[in-house]
């Protein structure tokens, strides 16, 4: 049994893992106290990954669809190149939009995405389909226009904070937050701080409040509208903030001043008092911070409600400081700066535009179906389970059916990879180069480079492998760079690499292309040279570089030593020497406002689009009369989790993913805990079990995401969420779909009797 350092990649915070490995098992986990930020935390889904590492949908080797719909295996030569050829193919014939890729750095998977990006240039396309732009493109947008840019994104200083606003969000299941439950115990357990939970349901959270507002489901426009028409009525905003750091304060508060806040406050049902406390209390806080997440994200007006969110901090002038709401730097960014009123980034069907550079899941089945000869017809899928996690399972099946090619992937056998025309088996994520790709953190940022713990399964390969021999095979990367690999050999260390470094840039200068494939260039010349473990760690050299470029000061407070030349180096080198991670970067909070891209360096709080959003808002419906009960789909529970668990043995507790109900809203149905009954939408219907639950509002049930998983292609293990979901149930704006608001009708299973 050996010692090893890892994390865990179950969620944003990929907290640092200690484990003990055995025969390619891991043995026992517990929190890695070295890690900088973790520091030994750990919950109780990251100490059964076992079921991850090791199950029986584990893919071992490539495979190919017959016409049949069986899978063989073939050889790496042998996929790739068939696979190669039929890329060239669709380029040559259709172009690179006919192309699109989805996932890619999902589901934990962070480094691999450095190598999967690739794709796109390499077919001349800009179709990427991934699941922040099904969750968080309206906060992306919003974010460009306040900031100046869609890369700029705020984080909360809850640890520092007197006052914590959590709207939609239920940190002690869904994490997301530093060291969750043990940052609520401490806000809770401290008299001088206030916990408010804005939440429909009585989630563990709202439990360990201060104040809790359940207001009615996909309300929380309404909700933030009245706590901030009573902030500006009240004359609570700190003026000198805005004066000195924002432009169309004037205009927002005009338009907030004609909030009707008692008609607002039935229409969310929270009584007005309640809702005129939280305003005052937030507002005169010494330090206050808003954390949100998918369940004002996934709601009803989710571009709107990210903007109103970001008043409530900004108009309080809780940002650039302590215990408030900050912007952060990125070494790995996660999405781009794109402009919906630029040409030629529309789509064929839809004529949707890229936020951050991302296009959304909800369109992907049109774009496929669209009967132009601008159609998609060959998607990749990698670290992804489409047909199972975005919306509208069946407009997923039906469109991938009719692809000319589909290839995934993956580390298992999942329901997109059995539609697909080749599966390639990749390394687990402890069988490779991994990393944090949501170092999030300000003032002091940290990034984690993870060493693997075990060999590749079989034939499996990393990503890294996968894509730089593809990209080999349909001829665009050259097999060899003789000068870099001679320069990456023999440069001494004391050049701190400037000599590769110069020689890289002279490379890309005369060939723009490859540029644009620099990851693999420097994983087949640096990683040569690198441990051969850390091999695929080679692009992270210049990730380092520029990130030393750009906050060089931050840097050096970080306790690293070099010129601005060489200091990006010491940074690589740092990184890849701490297998628990390190600290990247110290800020002031002064420096916040040397993140803004606008360039008066100032936030512009006057959004057209979103006053005009808020005036519309009152003739908005809150309900919805075709069905009596609104689901919010994708609850957090103990035991779900994304979909890299796929043996449902995992689950300790919960392992039907039961339809929690209140309890009135079940003897009204005449309901017994247990009872089987179907959940129907307006697209589709599905079998659950019933849990009586008075945590939900009446009219109300909840179901978990992380199920419906076909292992071992057996019947679904749970609730397949996405077979009641409609693309067409969405934000017209960012196409985000309404996940936390599906309008269903609830019946008993004709002579099913309560388990």
């Amino acid at each position: 049994m050996s010692l090893s350092v890892t994390a865990c990649p179950l969620c944003s915070r990929n907290c640092g893992l200690e484990v003990d490995t055995q025969e390619g098992r891991l043995a026992k986990i517990r929190g890695d106290e070295k890690h900088p930020i973790s520091q030994g935390y750990i919950c109780q889904k990251a100490a059964r990954l076992e079921y991850y590492q090791n199950h029986d949908d584990r893919l071992r080797y490539p495979l190919k669809r017959q016409p049949d719909g069986s899978f063989t295996r073939i050889s790496w030569d042998t996929a790739l190149r068939e696979i190669a050829q039929q890329l060239n193919q669709v380029k040559k014939q259709h172009g690179g939009p006919a192309f699109a890729f989805v996932g890619g750095g999902g589901q934990g998977n962070h480094w691999g995405g450095v190598y999967s990006s690739q794709m796109l240039a390499a077919m001349g396309s800009r179709y990427i389909y991934t699941a922040l732009a099904q969750e968080k493109t309206g906060d992306i947008w919003v974010n460009g226009r306040l900031f100046g840019s869609q890369l700029c994104h705020t984080t909360e200083d809850i640890e520092h904070a007197d006052y914590v606003l959590f709207i939609g969000t239920n940190p002690f299941q869904a994490h997301g937050i530093v060291n969750a439950r043990d940052t609520l115990k401490a806000l809770q357990k401290d008299p001088a701080r206030t916990m408010v939970v804005i939440d429909p349901k009585v989630t563990e959270t709202a439990k360990m409040a201060d104040i809790h507002l359940q207001l009615r489901p996909s309300t929380d426009a309404y909700l933030l509208l009245a706590l901030l028409a009573v902030i500006v009525r009240e004359n609570l905003c700190d003026e000198e903030f805005l004066a000195h750091h924002c432009t169309g304060s004037e205009a927002v508060k005009q338009a907030l001043l004609a909030i009707d806040t008692e008609d607002y406050a039935q229409r969310c049902d929270v009584p007005l008092p309640d809702i005129e406390r939280v305003a005052r209390g937030f507002a005169q806080a010494k330090k206050a911070c808003v954390r949100v997440d998918l369940g004002t994200q996934h709601s009803k007006n989710t571009t709107l409600n990210g903007y109103l969110e970001k008043l409530l901090y900004l108009l309080t002038g809780n940002f650039g400081r302590a215990g408030g709401n900050n912007l952060h730097t990125y070494l790995i960014p996660l999405a781009s700066n794109t402009d919906e009123r630029k040409k030629g980034l529309r789509t064929a069907a839809h004529q949707m535009f890229p936020i951050g550079g991302l296009y959304p899941p909800n369109i992907l089945p049109d774009e496929i179906n669209h009967a132009g000869a601008d159609r998609v017809r060959a998607v990749w899928v990698d670290s992804a389970n489409p047909v199972l996690t975005y919306a509208d399972t069946q407009a997923y099946r039906d469109a991938f059916e009719k692809l000319e090619l589909l290839v995934v992937v993956d580390i298992a056998m999942t329901e997109t990879a059995r539609l697909a025309h080749y599966v390639l088996p990749a390394a687990s994520q402890f069988e490779k180069v991994e990393a944090s790709g949501f170092n999030l953190e300000f003032p002091a940022n940290f990034f984690h480079l993870r060493h693997p713990l075990f060999p590749p399964l079989e034939e499996a390969l990393p990503e890294p492998e996968i894509y730089t021999r593809l990209l080999e095979k349909m001829g665009l990367l050259p097999t060899t760079f003789p000068v870099l690999s001679l320069l990456a050999r023999v440069e001494p260390r004391a050049t701190a690499r400037l000599g590769y470094l110069l020689a890289l840039q002279l490379l890309f200068k005369r060939k723009p292309f490859l540029q644009k494939l620099a990851s693999s260039v420097l994983y087949r010349t640096l990683g040569k040279t690198l441990p051969p473990s850390l091999a695929a760690a080679a692009p992270l050299l210049g990730l380092a570089v520029g990130y030393a470029t750009r906050y060089y000061h931050a840097v050096k407070k970080a306790g690293l030593e070099g010129s601005r030349r060489t200091l990006g180096n010491a940074l690589f080198e740092a990184i890849l020497a701490s297998p628990s991670g390190r600290i990247i970067s110290r800020h002031d909070y002064a420096d916040v406002w040397s993140l803004l891209k606008n360039p008066d360096r100032k936030i512009h709080l006057e959004i057209p689009e979103m006053v005009v959003a808020m005036q519309a808002l009152k003739q908005a419906e809150v309900a919805s009369d075709d069905f009596p009960f609104v689901l919010m789909a994708g609850e957090r529970r103990s035991y779900n989790a994304n979909q890299i668990y796929r043996n449902p043995a995992w689950r300790k507790t919960d392992p039907k993913g039961s339809l929690r109900m209140h309890p009135d809203d079940a003897l009204e149905l005449d309901l017994a805990p247990g009872a089987e009954v179907v959940c129907e939408s307006a697209r589709g219907s599905i079998q659950v079990f019933v849990e009586v639950d008075t945590t939900v509002r009446r009219k109300m049930v909840t179901l978990p995401n992380g199920y419906g998983l076909r292992y071992q292609g057996g019947p679904p293990a749970g609730p397949e969420l996405n077979m009641l979901t409609d693309s067409e149930n969405c934000e017209p704006f960012t196409k985000t779909p309404y996940h936390k608001y599906v309008p269903v009708k609830i019946r008993k299973v004709a002579g099913a009797a309560a388990s």
